[in-house]
């Protein structure tokens, strides 16, 4: 590796703030050209635009780059706002409050701490030991996936500000109360044994500074770290929803998951259950689905159970939860599911 390279290399952590600037103009100078570029691609190709592969290419070739930017551009950016929300400083934050005022404060910190299933076990782990209450720390667990900073970019870029909005109110609502019945129901026996015999921590941090340009390279850490794993899933709910786009009849799609059908919602909570994809992943295939005619309250319901309800963060928590806890969780949040799914179909 040679000198010039890794000045180049070097150069963002030591212009911080020109970087920032630079990135920002070519960022939004790439996004500008994502349409008009996938249109020529598939001009370009042998195929007609107007038929059922030219729908699904100019789908998958538009969608791709446009899902995989928004999300380098929002992981990047949470990368550097998380460096002020480590799990230690989440745990300060919310021990010792009391329920309610807790429980908003823990769904609220759910945003900016985009923490997926697989953290589960060690963030449920971390709060109990730091005193958090069991109802709150399912606010937060239920927030962390489901309305994080992923998802409403990503709705915000495809479905603009009114959905996002609508969706972060009722997405936190759910959060929110759900914890709340829980800590309510006093349900601290039903914590596996040995997590309730566990020592109790401080739950206090030690702030450190950092520099913009430390802050920088723990953006470029996540991305590293969120795209390199979540891509597949990205790509596979591109194809997927391509597929739907281009060769899915519109009635077909209406008369399962239109309004009309009132067993759609709870049909479609059932459906997204098992599955196990994040945000990045679903919302191609929702995007798809709302324009071959499915309701919206069905599909982001759909979308809700895969991120906060998926089948493996049930089995991950299990080696914390007894099965009792495990089932009113679900049952407490896909009621909460169920019921922004029919709000949304009746005022929308």
């Amino acid at each position: 590796m040679n000198s010039l390279t890794i000045t180049f290399k070097r150069w963002p952590l030591r212009q911080p703030l020109a970087f920032l600037i630079l990135a920002t103009l070519v960022w939004f100078g790439l996004y500008q050209a994502l349409n008009p570029t996938a249109e020529a691609l598939v001009a370009a190709l042998p195929v007609d635009r107007a038929s059922h592969l030219g729908g699904a290419l100019q789908f998958f070739l538009y969608d791709t780059p446009k899902v995989l930017m928004l999300l380098t551009g929002v992981v990047f950016v949470m990368g550097m706002v998380n460096s002020y929300f480590t799990p230690e400083r989440t745990r300060a934050l919310l021990a010792g409050r009391s329920e309610g005022v807790a429980n908003v404060m823990a769904a609220s910190l759910g945003i900016v701490t985009p923490f997926c299933s697989c953290s589960a076990v060690p963030l449920f782990i971390g709060f109990v030991q730091a005193g958090v209450p069991l109802g709150v720390t399912f606010s937060f667990l239920i927030s962390a996936p489901m309305v994080n900073e992923v998802a409403l970019t990503l709705l915000f870029g495809m479905f603009g500000w009114k959905v996002a909005l609508l969706y972060l109110g009722l997405g936190l609502s759910v959060a929110i109360v759900a914890g709340w019945i829980i800590g309510r129901l006093k349900m601290e026996s039903y914590l596996e044994d040995w997590v309730r015999d566990m020592p109790r921590m401080s739950a206090d941090f030690e702030a450190t500074g950092m520099t913009l340009g430390e802050r920088l390279q723990g953006g470029f850490n996540a991305v590293s770290e969120i795209v390199g794993k979540v891509w597949p899933y990205i790509l596979a709910g591109i194809a997927i929803g391509a597929g739907i786009h281009g060769y899915v009849p519109e009635d077909f799609m209406a008369s399962f998951m239109g309004r009309e059908a009132w067993w759609s919602v709870p049909l479609a909570v059932l459906i997204g259950v098992p599955m196990y994809t994040n945000a990045a992943g679903v919302i191609p295939i929702v995007q798809a689905l709302l324009a071959k005619g499915a309701a919206l309250g069905t599909v982001l319901a759909f979308m809700m159970s895969v991120i906060a309800l998926s089948l493996p963060e049930m089995i991950i928590l299990r080696k914390v939860l007894k099965i009792r806890l495990i089932a009113t969780f679900v049952g407490v949040v896909a009621t909460g599911i169920l019921l922004v799914g029919y709000v949304f179909n009746a005022v929308l």
